[in-house]
């Protein structure tokens, strides 16, 4: 069963408790800059949300990868650097379109998230749901009900007027 993480800006409350434990997942140390999960904030606005790789069924950072270091997994559903073969020449950050590729100047390798292994630790981690890791038939019927919600009642305002 396919799965994919989603995010819920409106629950984000911006406490970046994902970076923490991301970085002490992946690096063993608390250094939200090289988590793979960044809080992008707009504090005047009150707006928070949590960037991270979106995994794309064809992935750009794999496309313009001059040695083929990323490739997609298709069992998790995820896309993965190959650090034995990647050069570090942050391609794939340009070519990102969702800013979801960092580069870690400590280790001088490109970050990204891989799912903790279809487990993740952010997931578990986010105290108000704003980050979930979801079957895509439950995402998708969620969408489409909720269009279907907001047609209705769009459709209900111009009947009365």
């Amino acid at each position: 069963m396919a799965k994919i993480m989603v995010v819920d800006q409106e629950r984000c409350t911006g406490c970046r408790l994902c970076e923490m434990v991301c970085s002490v997942k992946k690096e063993g140390a608390s250094d939200p800059a090289r988590a793979r999960i960044h809080v992008i904030k707009w504090e005047m606005e009150g707006f928070y949300i949590p960037m991270f790789c979106q995994h794309c069924e064809e992935p750009l950072c794999a496309a313009v990868c001059p040695v083929n270091a990323i490739e997609r997994d298709e069992e998790v559903g995820r896309v993965v650097v190959d650090y034995d073969v990647c050069i570090g020449c942050r391609s794939c950050i340009s070519a990102c379109p969702m800013g979801g590729v960092g580069f870690d100047s400590k280790g001088r390798r490109v970050l990204r998230c891989d799912l903790c292994e279809g487990d993740p630790t952010c997931v578990k981690f986010c105290q108000t749901k704003a980050i979930q890791y979801l079957d895509v038939d439950l995402i998708t019927h969620q969408r489409k009900r909720s269009a279907a919600e907001r047609l209705y009642r769009a459709f209900k305002g111009i009947a009365r007027g």
